[in-house]
């Protein structure tokens, strides 16, 4: 399966393995780069040296390539970044932040960058900014979002409509059926993260993925718009969150409940009273934890047999 995707990344497959802070570790970026796709470390969650720890380990699993996501909202992005370098990684994924900070810096040291987007508007600040590619990420994902809300359904054509660089899809896909249908709205390949926190080698808390494949349809919302927006499963947590805004809570109040650490007390430590739950809304589809190759493998069989399957429609009729 060969396109523009698979050869930016000199990969088999034309998925990637969102960057997820407490999930991507090198055990799973290793995972899916052996499978075929294009494992990412997560740095956002990740102290310098100890992504550097996870890089060193990542060669060692895997002499497939993988990449590096960056949000750029947290502290230590220059140490970071030359640890990046200095490592000799390839592929950097940059997020939360301006494409134009640090694009070409890592350009000049030959390493492809991929900027994540939200909106038409920022996609096109990315391509100008001389990235390689965008992940165009819809109001459907879990973690971090953006404020337009804008969903995957539309956002894909909309940005695909005013930029010429590649474009992968992220946001509520989990199936094969998603990813062919992402592709058929215009997108090279597809970014894939909840899917992945329930894969045997995530990094997050057995009790975390638990949650995750007991999530129902309505069991994450989109919430904290005045900090950063993120889509949290509904627990405990959460409903404080929900109480706060009954309230009239003030920023300063919210970032109070928020605190530090909130994410890695959930996802990371299991907490699952008084931790953030970052998961989208596909969690409802997930159902089972498996190993990421089997997970990556079953998605391509899948988008193989919805392709064959679209194929033979001959008629709009035969849709009915």
């Amino acid at each position: 399966m060969q396109n523009k995707i698979t050869k930016l990344f000199n990969i088999q497959y034309p998925i990637v393995q969102a960057g997820m802070v407490w999930a991507s570790g090198w055990r799973l970026a290793s995972a899916v780069a052996n499978a075929g796709g294009l494992g990412l470390l997560g740095a956002g969650s990740m102290y310098p040296e100890v992504l550097l720890e996870h890089i060193q380990k990542c060669k060692k699993a895997t002499d497939k390539p993988f990449g590096v996501n960056v949000p750029m909202l947290y502290p230590d992005i220059d140490r970071l970044m030359q640890i990046i370098v200095d490592s000799r990684v390839k592929i950097v994924f940059t997020s939360a932040g301006n494409p134009k900070t640090w694009t070409s810096f890592l350009k000049k040291k030959s390493i492809t960058v991929v900027h994540v987007v939200s909106s038409v508007k920022f996609a096109l600040k990315a391509q100008e900014a001389g990235v390689d590619a965008v992940v165009a990420e819809g109001f459907e994902a879990g973690g971090h979002n953006g404020r337009d809300e804008t969903t995957t359904m539309v956002l894909i054509p909309a940005v695909k409509e005013k930029i010429n660089i590649p474009l992968i899809a992220a946001g509520g896909i989990a199936t094969g059926h998603q990813m062919l249908a992402a592709m058929v709205l215009g997108a090279n390949g597809v970014q894939i993260g909840s899917r992945f926190v329930a894969s045997e080698e995530a990094s997050s808390h057995p009790l975390f993925k638990n949650e995750v494949i007991k999530a129902k349809e309505g069991d994450t919302q989109l919430t904290l718009k005045e900090l950063a927006p993120v889509r949290l499963l509904k627990n405990k947590f959460y409903g404080d969150v929900q109480q706060a805004y009954a309230k009239g809570a003030t920023v300063e109040e919210l970032k109070t409940l928020l605190g530090r650490a909130r994410a890695k007390k959930g996802m990371f430590e299991g907490d699952l009273e008084e931790g953030e739950l970052e998961i989208g809304q596909v969690a409802a589809l997930i159902h089972e934890v498996k190993p990421a190759a089997h997970i990556l493998h079953q998605i391509i069989t899948e988008f193989e047999m919805a392709r064959q399957e679209v194929a033979g429609y001959k008629s709009p009729n035969q849709f009915i």
